[in-house]
């Protein structure tokens, strides 16, 4: 499902709303150029957790961790991996069973791990603030945004 966002406010609420629809376990894969609105969502999202620490990007430390939130939230950017073997270097498989949320920025660096998941492509749509969002996978629960 393709939905648009006209702001970074829009952008927010619509992470609040799919907060609402994740389980414990939940990987969700974002890919999208840089400055897409990866990070933007992922901050909605934890709102919609109800995490109370700021949000950034975890660039240089790949992950961190959120549990003040109904789910803890493990945020991964993985734009500084050489390669997909680095993810299980980190301890990806204990994220897997740490009963949170994971929500992987770049994806794309990792292709193999994520076939199986709910896949959020980003990108700029025709103005400047403007975001278009693809949501694939993640079943019924995810089929109500945008409408």
């Amino acid at each position: 499902m393709e939905i648009r966002s006209a702001s970074r406010e829009e952008t927010e609420a619509l992470g609040r709303e799919i907060a609402c629809s994740l389980s414990p376990g939940t990987v969700i894969a974002f890919f999208g150029d840089l400055g897409a609105g990866k990070t933007t969502l992922i901050q909605g999202i934890a709102a919609g957790l109800g995490v109370k620490e700021p949000i950034t990007s975890p660039t240089f430390t790949i992950v961190n961790e959120y549990h003040s939130g109904r789910l803890p939230l493990f945020h991964f950017d993985l734009y500084r991996l050489s390669d997909e073997e680095e993810l299980y270097e980190i301890g990806w498989e204990d994220y897997l069973n740490r009963n949170g949320v994971c929500a992987v920025e770049w994806s794309e660096r990792a292709p193999t791990f994520f076939s199986d998941c709910v896949r959020i492509s980003m990108m700029r749509g025709e103005t400047e603030q403007e975001r278009v969002v693809i949501i694939e996978g993640g079943g019924k629960e995810f089929e109500h945004f945008g409408h």
